[in-house]
């Protein structure tokens, strides 16, 4: 019995030596691409009442440890447990014990050191200020009546009218009327007033008639200390931190994980009530931090480009890129804007910075959620901020937007065109008068399409047409980037009067929602909108972004203006054709004189229209132009002054004035 028990000690011995030299041994490779690829989709934690699972990926780790903490932020680990390596450069474990609602991080030790401490990638919550994961049932976190949300319907992209918000400025100004300032509950509030008794904030947005909200980056970003909100701070959000888990800042309580995915939810359910969608500004390109980040300090340097001496590449002008071309960082991406779209129901991404990314992620992407809905879209900057490794012919940028899957890209070419170039602020566009830009204008107009009238060596930017079909281009002629469209008009026009001002504000947004393409309108722009002539305020304070409400009613033309353009839009499917083949049978741009007049026809009933034919004209000089009109008699619907469907004035023939800087429409009915 001695004997055996002498056995059974050094039997255990053995094992235990062994065990701890698969924890202890590092696995040695090559390089990134010899990293083992796992293709099951349960990475990160679960939890339940009885135990907790957790499961990273980390293939050049030596050991990983988890730690558990009572508190999101501040007090001492109640519990660390070393976690087993798996196959395919997992490391996992079980936790037995009610574990809900705690908070946990990882550790890895590589070349023999110890990183710091992080939740996982996959983490879907955490605590104050994203350092520590929490073991939350998501299914608790769903708003009453959750399961019955839908999506508004709609019919196809070209229907959609994009309207870019920040959480944060729709609803900090003291007028906005709103209680929940600066949070994601601001927009779940109805019968908001301003102090003119105009309606604010969700009712204004639907109102107006956009059918989509672009919300700027609304995961957990790393620079607002949520532990102090009272100072509110502001910042655009473009520092990623924790990819997969709403904001903490815009959230009543960010010390409570589940607070901010109720709320984040709660806002979504309420959007869709009123008929509207959701789009997520989503920043994959880099994170906030590089070597201290998330993805760096659990797999180091696997999910970042390097340069050819080992430095991170600098393609975001942030600092990293990440590797959307390596499988599990394209896996990464796949799963987590699903994972958006499932949980949270999102409707829709607009991509930061897309030509960071290949072409086959973003194509993957596109198949993977329109098979969970068609009619979710996805748009995105087709540019990059710097040179990147990856070569040009795999990047998403504009240029190769017709290799993109339903994918759209935003059109440089229309919005400098209109107002002039985002690289000179003084240099003015077509509706400040600056000739040379009429081929750029035509160009926008048929929303960056193959059009046999359009000289494509004369436009701004793009020598040739890059969207296959008119739904790939984003019309617009300003964002939250760079100044607002009327700040950048006085500064480029130093000399006009406010009333001019609003002229060429007037043509430049009746030209954007009278071409084809997906329109998009940067929040306030319908107020006047202005910055005080700050141009980059992504960390300037609630004064200088949020919107003034009481510019409603100073600016009520303007926004009636608007609201009755995107009603003529609506109504109009002429505006809003489909295919390339569509444009190039309805469009047909007419001869006029000098580069600073635009006028072209939308013939024959087009895409079912009711009007037979529609007459645009787009004048940027400051003087009167005559243009001749088409055979027979013309209905105005549209003057720099009125919007009226029904007609202005009737019978018009032979030519017709148009003032300077301004626009008109005019229509046929049917014979």
């Amino acid at each position: 019995m001695k004997q055996f028990n002498f056995l059974l000690l050094i039997t255990i011995y053995i094992l235990s030596l062994i065990s701890c030299s698969e924890k202890q041994t590092q696995v040695e490779y090559a390089s990134f691409d010899e990293y083992p690829i796992y293709e099951d989709n349960d990475l990160g934690v679960s939890v339940n009442e009885a135990s907790a699972k957790a499961k990273i990926w980390s293939p050049a780790a030596e050991s990983v440890k988890i730690r558990i903490y009572d508190t999101g932020l501040g007090s001492e680990a109640v519990e660390e447990k070393e976690m087993r390596r798996g196959e395919s450069g997992t490391w996992s474990t079980e936790l037995q014990g009610d574990y809900l609602n705690k908070y946990y991080t990882f550790q890895i030790k590589q070349d023999g050191q110890w990183l710091g401490e992080r939740p996982d990638v996959y983490a879907k919550a955490v605590g104050a200020n994203g350092m520590r994961g929490m073991f939350v049932d998501m299914a608790a976190t769903d708003p009453e009546g959750w399961e019955n949300d839908i999506r508004p319907p709609i019919d196809n992209y070209g229907d959609i009218l994009l309207y870019e918000l920040h959480i944060r400025d729709l609803s900090t100004h003291p007028n906005s009327g709103i209680e929940n300032k600066g949070k994601f509950l601001g927009l779940t509030e109805s019968g908001t007033k301003s102090p003119d008794g105009l309606s604010t904030g969700l009712d204004h947005i639907k109102e107006l008639g956009a059918t989509h909200i672009h919300l700027l980056p609304s995961f957990d970003f790393r620079t607002i200390d949520e532990t102090t909100l009272e100072k509110n701070d502001f910042n655009w959000g473009y520092d990623p931190q924790n990819y997969n888990t709403p904001e903490g800042s815009y959230s009543t309580n960010p010390s409570d994980g589940k607070v901010r995915i109720k709320e984040f939810k709660k806002m979504v359910q309420t959007l869709h009530d009123n008929g509207l969608r959701v789009v997520m500004d989503v920043v994959y390109n880099h994170t906030g931090e590089t070597e201290k980040s998330v993805f760096n300090t659990l797999v180091p340097g696997y999910y970042y480009r390097q340069n050819e001496d080992g430095t991170f590449s600098d393609a975001s002008a942030c600092g990293n890129e990440t590797a959307s071309d390596r499988t599990m960082m394209r896996k990464y991406m796949v799963e987590s804007v699903k994972y958006w779209v499932e949980e949270y129901h999102v409707d829709g991404f607009r991509f930061d910075l897309m030509g960071i990314h290949d072409i086959e992620t973003m194509n993957m992407i596109s198949e993977e959620l329109r098979k969970i809905d068609p009619t979710i879209f996805i748009y995105g900057e087709g540019w990059t901020a710097g040179s990147t490794p990856l070569p040009q012919e795999k990047q998403a940028i504009k240029a190769n937007t017709h290799k993109l899957d339903s994918i759209a890209a935003f059109s440089d070419d229309i919005r400098d065109g209109l107002k002039g170039p985002w690289s000179n602020h003084e240099e003015p566009g077509f509706v400040s008068g600056k000739e040379g830009l009429k081929e750029s204008i035509k160009f926008g107009i048929v929303a960056s399409t193959q059009h046999p009238q359009i000289d494509y060596e004369a436009v701004n930017y793009s020598n040739a047409p890059w969207a296959s079909e008119p739904y790939q281009t984003i019309t617009y002629v300003s964002c939250h980037d760079n100044h607002t469209l009327y700040d950048k008009l006085k500064i480029s026009n130093p000399e006009a009067s406010e009333e001019k001002l609003i002229d060429m504000h007037k043509l430049a947004i009746t030209t954007v929602l009278t071409s084809q393409g997906i329109p998009f309108l940067h929040a306030g722009t319908e107020l006047l909108r202005t910055k005080d002539g700050e141009e980059n305020s992504y960390k300037s304070p609630d004064l200088v972004n949020q919107l003034d409400w009481t510019r409603k009613s100073v600016y009520k033309d303007l926004h009636d203006y608007y609201q009755a353009l995107i009603r003529l839009r609506k109504s109009h499917p002429a505006f809003r054709m489909q295919t390339n083949e569509l444009i190039q049978k309805h469009i047909e741009f007419l001869d006029t004189e000098g580069e600073t007049l635009v006028a072209y026809v939308i013939k024959d009933n087009a895409n079912g229209d009711e009007w037979k034919n529609i007459l645009v004209i787009l004048n940027g000089g400051r003087s009167s132009a005559k243009v001749g009109l088409p055979e027979g008699n013309w209905n105005l619907a549209l003057n720099k002054a009125e919007i009226n469907e029904n007609g202005i004035s009737i019978g018009h023939s032979g030519s017709v004035s148009i003032k300077g800087t301004s626009a008109i429409v005019l229509f046929q009915e049917l014979d």
